[in-house]
């Protein structure tokens, strides 16, 4: 490795500061077994209790040594790492009768998918700081198969778990961790501040539903680097809560950089939304290469929404073997209830998206605003999209949309080629 190379790495994964712990402790001193069969619910909590109550100086490590350690869900404590070792696999129950229920998430207003509280967490914590999860790419399998087939036989009662998630947690570090077949959206982060993600492995079946890789959601300073996701659903999503529960709730997802990421789904690479409605602003996202897509990026939020989508910037992407390149669209996701409010109208302004490189592309784009909140200020410089040719190959789609563009191929639609000039784009000219 060219030690210069590596030291013009730009970062931003400096937010959180790694730290050592002096005090360590093993899951085995609690009575944990990685037979792959001995439940050790027990053992997690019990260590983690311990953690808690003697508030070592500078936190404690516990150690998870290389075995398959079967286990329900468990809550995590403030100052503590989560140190998996190579060949160490935490692995979920299938038994999901005991699960636990928690409160819906107040952006929410009720489960993601059910009405009524949700499923707690795999790996959980709630209120935290000073916490790393980390080792040495050991394994964080959510067995999530058996809460596929619920939601595919329309059997769940409540919202399923996603595999870690933090709510109203600050300095949080996730890295060096494989994370596997999680039962629904993978790492979590709620109302959360200063959180880094790096050098993660997130992978489940390209059939399996609703397993987003990284939803950062009402957080603010969130760090993604250097990682691989190949999922079922988009591979880093942004949110901010869901319609008029999240206007309410008013937490925006701001500051959050995306870098060096890679991955393969048949839904979107880098999304904001649909749940948008506590305001999503300042995110940018670069280097990014995608594989086998639905959507390249994706930018998506719906009437009752409100809320807003603003100084987003997305650069230096591939994307090979896609269903479509760029989508930014105001008819996106569902709605909680009936509840919400048809003139709550989200508004999308200061899009810029450049330097994007995609192969066999079948559509380049489409970009469609709400007739009574056009997007403004969408700008596209250095793209180009090839690929989907014949009779069926569709051009760029627009409406409701005002920007600029340059150095597009294919050309895109008029409304961003002949308003550029009206001061709403950064592009220069």
């Amino acid at each position: 490795m060219n030690l210069r190379a590596l030291a013009d790495v730009v970062t931003c994964s400096g937010i959180v500061p790694m730290r050592d712990r002096s005090d360590i402790v093993s899951i085995t001193e609690f009575g944990g077994v990685g037979d792959g069969v001995t439940m050790n619910t027990e053992a997690f909590r019990e260590v983690i209790y311990r953690i808690q109550r003697l508030r070592s100086s500078g936190g404690t490590l516990l150690y998870i040594p290389p075995g398959v350690y079967l286990t329900g869900s468990f809550n995590l404590t403030s100052h503590m790492t989560l140190y998996l070792a190579r060949g160490a696999v935490i692995k979920a129950t299938q038994d999901t009768t005991n699960w636990p229920l928690i409160a819906p998430l107040p952006s929410y207003g009720r489960g993601r998918e059910r009405p009524g509280g949700r499923y707690m967490s795999f790996i959980h914590g709630d209120g935290l700081h000073d916490v790393i999860i980390t080792g040495e790419n050991g394994t964080i399998d959510g067995q999530g198969e058996i809460w596929w087939n619920m939601w595919r036989q329309r059997t769940l009662e409540f919202t399923r778990p996603n595999l870690v998630e933090f709510m109203h947690s600050q300095r949080i570090i996730i890295s060096n961790v494989v994370f596997q077949n999680s039962p629904f959206w993978n790492i979590h982060p709620v109302y959360c501040s200063n959180v880094v993600i790096k050098n993660v492995t997130i992978m489940a079946p390209r059939d399996s539903p609703n397993t987003d890789g990284i939803d950062p959601d009402s957080s603010s300073h969130v760090c993604i680097e250097d990682s691989y996701i190949s999922t079922g659903d988009d591979l880093v999503a942004v949110k901010s809560g869901w319609d008029e529960y999240g206007i309410a709730y008013n937490r925006p997802s701001s500051d959050i950089t995306i870098r060096r990421v890679t991955g393969s789904s048949p839904f979107a690479g880098i999304a904001v939304g649909s749940e948008t409605s506590g305001g999503v602003e300042n995110v940018l996202a670069e280097h990014i290469n995608l594989y086998n897509m639905g959507v390249g990026i994706h930018l998506k939020t719906n009437i009752g929404r409100g809320g807003f989508i603003r100084n987003i910037t997305v650069s230096d992407v591939y994307v090979e073997n896609a269903r479509k390149g760029i989508k930014i669209a105001g008819d996106v996701g569902d709605h909680p209830d009936g509840k919400f409010d048809p003139n709550a109208l989200p508004v999308v302004k200061g899009v810029t998206i450049k330097s994007v490189w995609g192969e066999n592309v079948q559509q380049p784009g489409s970009i469609h605003g709400l007739r009574n909140s056009p997007f403004t200020g969408i700008c596209l410089s250095n793209i180009k999209l090839g690929g989907g040719t014949g009779p069926r190959k569709t051009p760029w789609q627009c409406s409701d949309v005002s920007g600029g563009a340059v150095e597009v191929s294919p050309w895109p639609c008029s409304e961003l080629t002949t308003t550029h000039q009206t001061g709403e784009c950064s592009i220069p000219f």
